[in-house]
């Protein structure tokens, strides 16, 4: 068994469970994911195994997910954050098991926005050290998008499962027709990730143009959310769904959405490096994109697809103006149409699972 190790992440995480895990089952291995949750087993997600660790917070929970990582007695470890690195670490070391570490973001510099801009070099060397270290003793570091391998250059082997579409099964493309426009944020919402510039763009677009938000705000800012929404008159307009399953989010975007909108703001390493779920679930469903111009891996496919418009998220105005573009059903279905034929095959998930299951095929020597 293949146990996928999560300190944060949920039971049905989009990258760990249904892509990693769903492609690791497919190859004919169990998979199991270790994660928070209420305590016990839950209902298989894609075919892999949920167990879950209850505790009020992320750190008093390590020891309970290492004593049950134990019980397990995997095959081998795939940890998806630092904190569960350092879990697998010792597990892995104690059972004589493989451990991967998965590489989701630039972790070096999340801490640069908590520290005054002089203590941020420190700070991020002293991390490197922390997580080169830990990335030299396991057996791999998986790289969720490019930009990452420089931190790691002591990992025995490097390997890049970038998260790339995932077709969903059964699920037609919006329709684009005329009528009006309802703009999109689907995940993790918060300042940094240009709810501010979301409604004041919105602000300035006809008074029928709607926004739907699928997700959770990560920050703790819905109530300034709430009260922004409220100066500007945009309360009627804005639906809050919250956080849904991947499927429904999947389907209600198929159905009401007509605009994808990606504006994380400028000033975070991750959001330059982003390269977002959520980009290409739009791109499946056949919606063009409005996304920043300086998130490079974003604005490279977005180019080389033709799947939506770069601007400058950090100006309202500049959003407003590329809804007004996307205002044509027939640009909208163009661009709609490009990126989910590019989601299906150069920008699809199935290349990026050949490479994990090729890394546990040589790590493993086969499916048990």
């Amino acid at each position: 068994m293949i146990l996928m190790l999560s300190a944060a992440h949920p039971a049905d995480d989009m990258r760990v469970v249904r892509k990693e895990g769903a492609a690791l089952v497919e190859a004919g291995w169990a998979v199991t994911h270790l994660c928070p949750g209420p305590g016990g087993a839950l209902p298989p997600v894609a075919g892999v195994a949920i167990e879950t660790v209850a505790g009020r917070g992320r750190l008093s929970r390590l020891p309970a997910l290492y004593r049950r990582a134990m019980a397990l007695r995997p095959r081998a470890i795939h940890a998806s954050e630092p904190d569960a690195w350092a879990i697998a670490r010792l597990a892995g070391a104690r059972l004589g098991c493989p451990v991967v570490l998965d590489v989701h973001e630039h972790y070096p510099s999340r801490l640069d926005t908590r520290l005054p801009a002089p203590l941020r070099p420190p700070a991020r060397a002293l991390l490197r050290r922390v997580l080169g270290g830990l990335a030299r003793g396991s057996d791999a570091v998986v790289l969720a998008k490019e930009g990452l391998a420089a931190d790691y250059p002591a990992a025995p082997r490097a390997v890049e499962v970038r998260n790339h579409a995932l077709a969903p099964e059964g699920l037609a493309p919006r329709c684009h027709g005329p009528g009006p426009l309802t703009l999109l944020h689907l995940g993790a919402i918060g300042v940094a990730r240009g709810w501010p510039q979301m409604l004041d763009a919105l602000a300035l677009t006809p008074p029928e143009t709607r926004l739907l938000v699928i997700g959770r705000f990560t920050d703790g800012s819905e109530d300034a959310f709430r009260a922004r929404a409220e100066a500007l008159g945009l309360t009627p307009r804005v639906t809050l769904a919250g956080w849904m399953p991947a499927e429904a989010a999947l389907a209600r975007a198929a159905a009401e959405a007509d605009v994808n909108l990606i504006l994380f703001q400028p000033g975070e390493e991750n959001h330059r490096l982003a390269l977002p779920h959520k980009l290409f679930d739009g791109m499946a469903l056949g919606l063009p994109v409005i996304a920043p111009g300086f998130a490079e891996p974003v604005a490279a496919i977005v180019e080389d697809t033709g799947c939506g418009l770069l601007v400058d998220v950090t100006r309202p105005e500049a959003i407003a103006g590329a809804v007004a573009e996307l205002a044509d059903p027939a640009r909208r279905a163009g661009m709609g149409a490009a990126g989910r034929e590019a989601a299906a095959t150069r920008w699809g998930w199935p290349a990026e699972a050949s490479r994990l299951v090729g890394l546990y095929r040589v790590l493993l020597g086969g499916v048990a």
